[in-house]
């Protein structure tokens, strides 16, 4: 197999320390230096209030700021309505949310709901650019099932470094359903979002943005919630964390350092139909997935990532940090803590959306930063869908670099890896996937309500160097009788407040 790189030469937040990896191909597993003592930071709910015409409004704006990313050093950060990352944004199924959003940074950028069924003209892709001093106003019905999202921007050849800088926060939904189930729910409490991302730094602690490899920026530290070396407090029996792989480029073979079971509980769109006991679970770039792990009084328990081991076809692997091994969080059990409700053994009932085997409507072939031998081109509609359809695509990664595979607008189900049954972690709601290399992955996915003949969804790796490099397509969904636009879209860049 040719490589890529044959191919290509034809809120400011507290302080305290825990610098730890291995990337750039060394494979020494390393951890922090010292006990993590900073506390983890669990991002603030956004304030939001409903109108008599029963809109629930929030505000957010894009900035510049600085944050203490690791200890002694102000590290200039970008982040939502604060100096780095965002405030959770927390809202009901059925309800209509609108936002009034001002970019206050030096350059253009965009807000994108990663993993929401929403209107195209909502979507806040490389079509929905804000300009510096403008403000944007989507809103939306929220049609889906209590989930993890999160947001982040989505400027075309720009997103690494966007969201390097410091430009993400999560957006939980919730509903009835999921109440009911008596799960872990306290947020800040036994219900705590973590981003997990690596940064390196140069010597004066800026974000070094120098020499990408090839899978991207990869970090030699990691920071958890805008933070390296950070601990959580426990008071509860149970704990569910709300993880999200936010690193541009880096994968996590998730574990406790003890090799303790925890219970996968969800995944991107949605809780499981029942929960799935693990010891390891990886994620790459974009990807979602709800823990629950249950601790005894007094003890610790570190969230580490290991070297992976889904590496067969993989060029390399050491470059891409597939070696490596990261302390991530230590969790401190109090000496007397709380007791939790029993996991319920059923969650969420998953109905298919078409028998496992179904011909596939769509083939894509990822490869050499393009898929299906094109690179992104904002002027093209790669694909139109008609409204009121389910698709199955057939998505297969012909490289021997990793990629992943995300889609706006929907969630996915996977029917078959290679042919057979997923296996239980892959087996939920789903809007992005690791593509094994050589592997063939067989999606559904119904595309509703939302139909629009100018604004159109992507479809994408969400390893953001090769997004960056034109690894995306675009296609609208449309009704009966409609027909894209002549201008197929050419709005990048414009403002549209």
């Amino acid at each position: 197999m040719v490589s890529r790189r044959g191919f290509l030469l034809g809120s400011v937040l507290v302080p305290t320390a825990f610098a730890v990896g291995c990337a750039g191909g060394t494979s020494t597993p390393t951890s922090g230096p010292g006990p993590a003592t900073r506390p983890l930071p669990i991002p603030p709910l956004l304030p939001s209030a409903v109108g008599t015409d029963g809109v629930r409004r929030f505000t957010l704006d894009a900035r510049a700021g600085s944050t203490e990313m690791v200890p002694g050093r102000s590290t200039p950060t970008w982040g939502y309505s604060g100096s780095v990352l965002g405030p959770t944004i927390r809202a009901r199924r059925g309800e209509q949310v609108e936002f009034t959003i001002t970019n206050t940074l030096p350059e253009a950028t965009s807000v994108h709901w990663h993993g929401m069924h929403l209107p195209a003209a909502s979507d806040g892709g490389p079509h929905q650019m804000i300009a510096p001093g403008a403000v944007w106003r989507p809103s939306w019905t929220i049609g889906q099932q209590a989930a993890t999202l999160w947001y982040h921007p989505h400027p075309h050849g720009a997103t690494e470094k966007h969201v390097q800088r410091g430009l993400a926060g999560f957006f939980l939904i919730d509903d009835d359903a999921a109440d009911a189930l008596g799960l872990p729910d306290d947020y800040g409490v036994d219900d705590i979002p973590l981003v997990l991302q690596d940064r390196r730094f140069t010597p004066a602690g800026e974000i070094d943005e120098s020499d990408p490899t090839d899978i991207g920026l990869l970090g030699d530290t990691i920071v958890t919630n805008g933070i390296a070396g950070a601990h959580l407090a426990v008071g509860t029996e149970r704990v569910r964390l709300r993880v999200l792989n936010g690193s541009p480029g880096r994968l996590y073979n998730l574990a406790f350092a003890d090799d303790r079971a925890f219970a996968l509980i969800a995944t991107d769109g949605g809780l499981l139909p029942e929960p799935v006991e693990l010891r390891r679970l990886q994620l790459s770039p974009g990807e979602r997935a709800e823990l629950v792990v249950t601790l005894r009084p007094g003890e610790t328990a570190v969230l580490r990532s290991l070297p992976i081991t889904d590496r067969a076809g993989i060029d390399r692997a050491a470059e891409f940090g597939f070696d490596d091994t990261f302390d991530l969080l230590e969790l401190r059990a109090a000496a007397d803590l709380r007791s939790s409700p029993a996991l319920p053994t059923s969650l969420i009932p998953l109905a298919p959306l078409v028998p496992a085997h179904t011909p596939p409507t769509r083939t894509f072939d990822l490869q050499w930063f393009m898929i299906n031998n094109q690179r992104m081109d904002m002027n093209r509609i790669d694909l139109t869908v008609p409204v009121d359809t389910i698709e199955v695509w057939q998505v297969r990664n012909h490289d021997n670099w990793p990629h992943n595979f995300h889609i706006h607008d929907v969630q996915f189900q996977i029917l078959t890896v290679d042919g057979a049954p997923p296996p239980p972690a892959l087996a939920g709601w789903k809007d992005t996937v690791y593509t094994s290399s050589g592997v063939t992955y067989t999606l559904a996915m119904r595309f509703a309500d939302h139909t629009d003949p100018t604004f159109p969804y992507m479809y994408h790796c969400h390893l953001l160097h090769h997004e960056d490099q034109g690894m995306m397509g675009q296609f609208l969904v449309l009704a009966p009788g409609m027909s894209a636009t002549p201008r197929a879209m050419a709005m990048a860049g414009m403002d549209h407040g």
